[in-house]
């Protein structure tokens, strides 16, 4: 095996807690990291798993697990641990996994998953939405779509994500989220392949050649991901056709660098919005 043969793979650094007396990473600790990195494999089909298999109906039970050892990776050893799969059957299915330290590697995998019924632990076939979006990952396709539109097109989608972060997530009080802005600005959902939003936001025409952009929300499942940007990079997009010449916004501080690797610098000093700490930031287009 090698690492181009795997579209996804995970990087984690070896902590001092899973070294034995050999100072070698103690064998079932492996198994410990594929799993680990599988859960970041359905966060890149973005499908946020507790919500998705509640949806489907059903749940992934782990058949078989299976080890191959080449070589012993070590403490603080950067490592690769890449996931495939690579058989849907009617009811299981099949990912081969690899860890690498660099380009050497040093374990090998087979974990095999059975899905069924989370009640009666009885197998059942995989339903389509889940083959769909497992094949079509492995196939190298995009696995969310980004929409711009308005919030009578939106507001079924965004409206619950908004809450979910906002309201109950950050204790923002639900009379200061909603307000009169959104039925005149332009709002972007990123959706995944069974319609979930997992990141949104929206912007207003602040002053004649002025836009913002403000409620840009993830879903705690995706964050780490590239949807938060792709909602923002869409929203700046639409800003500088309608002829926007800069992009204002109240960043919370905590995410604040996020906006600085879009090009947004800080204005100003910092202060207090709903309860949290903001600073604005400026983009000129």
């Amino acid at each position: 095996m090698k690492r181009q043969d795997f579209r996804f793979s995970h990087r984690m650094r070896v902590r001092w807690v899973e070294v034995d007396m050999q100072k070698i990473v103690f064998n079932g600790h492996y198994l410990m990291y594929f799993d680990t990195a599988v859960t970041d494999y359905w966060r890149q089909l973005a499908m946020p798993y507790a919500e998705t298999m509640h949806q489907l109906g059903g749940d992934l039970f782990v058949k078989k697990a299976s080890l191959e050892y080449h070589a012993s990776a070590e403490m603080d050893d950067f490592l690769q641990v890449c996931m495939r799969c690579d058989r849907i059957g009617n009811s299981s299915m099949t990912f081969a996994g690899a860890i690498f330290r660099g380009e050497e590697l040093l374990i090998t995998s087979e974990l095999v998953y059975v899905y069924a019924d989370p009640v009666a632990k009885k197998s059942q076939p995989i339903p389509p939405p889940l083959r769909d979006m497992l094949a079509g990952f492995e196939r190298g396709e995009d696995m969310a779509q980004l929409h711009v539109g308005s919030w009578h097109d939106f507001q079924k989608q965004a409206s619950p994500l908004r809450t979910e972060v906002f309201v109950h997530e950050q204790k923002v009080p639900a009379e200061l989220e909603w307000d009169e802005a959104d039925a005149t600005a332009l709002h972007a959902v990123a959706l995944n392949r069974m319609g979930m939003c997992l990141a949104t936001g929206r912007l207003i025409q602040h002053a004649p050649g002025v836009a913002r952009i403000g409620r840009m929300a993830v879903k705690k499942q995706m964050r780490g991901s590239a949807l938060g940007q792709r909602v923002l990079h869409a929203l700046i997009d639409a800003a500088r056709h309608r002829g926007d010449t800069q992009v204002i916004l109240h960043a919370q501080c905590s995410a604040e660098a996020f906006y600085k690797r879009s090009g947004f610098v800080p204005h100003g000093a910092v202060f207090e919005e709903a309860g949290i700490a903001h600073v604005e930031m400026v983009l000129m287009l």
